[in-house]
């Protein structure tokens, strides 16, 4: 496996998130396509505190990525509430390119933007709460090192 990046998204890229969030396997978690590109395409001005990425191989776009702080979303979500700015972010991931699946990427994914929040950010600690059902999901997480909360019904890892 070769090392993969994560770069700003950009317009030339709407396309392709296009297709990739309208594929079958992708669909069944990420339900609202359209609703993924509105925030994206408004990343400039509503949605300026997420922070989207394609995540590259080498020159080949295999995924797409984000993360945000929970905070500046406490209204759009239900699965959690946050008090204070700069204390707990969030992250979705999905590998687009079917060629990448079932071979680590995803595990090299979570791992890049954790470590990325972590030197880019004040975070204490990442929330996810992928489906139960996306056991492929679940398990990059805690390979990562996350921790499941059964009372709070999502993944946490704590930042050092």
């Amino acid at each position: 496996m070769k090392e993969i990046i994560l770069r700003k998204i950009n317009n030339e890229d709407i396309m392709l998130l296009t297709t990739w969030l309208n594929k079958e396997y992708i669909l069944k978690w990420y339900h609202e396509p359209d609703e993924w590109l509105t925030e994206i395409n408004e990343r400039h001005s509503t949605y300026s505190w997420i922070h989207h990425f394609i995540v590259m191989n080498e020159n080949i776009p295999i995924g797409f990525c984000q993360y945000y702080d929970c905070f500046d979303a406490n209204d759009l979500e239900d699965w959690y509430s946050v008090a204070r700015k700069n204390d707990t972010f969030s992250i979705d991931y999905l590998i687009g390119n079917e060629a990448y699946l079932g071979k680590g990427y995803g595990k090299a994914i979570v791992r890049l933007l954790t470590n990325t929040i972590k030197e880019k950010e004040q975070a204490k600690q990442i929330i996810v709460q992928p489906d139960k059902e996306n056991l492929p999901s679940n398990n990059v997480l805690l390979s990562n090192g996350y921790i499941f909360d059964k009372q709070k019904d999502y993944f946490y890892k704590l930042l050092d």
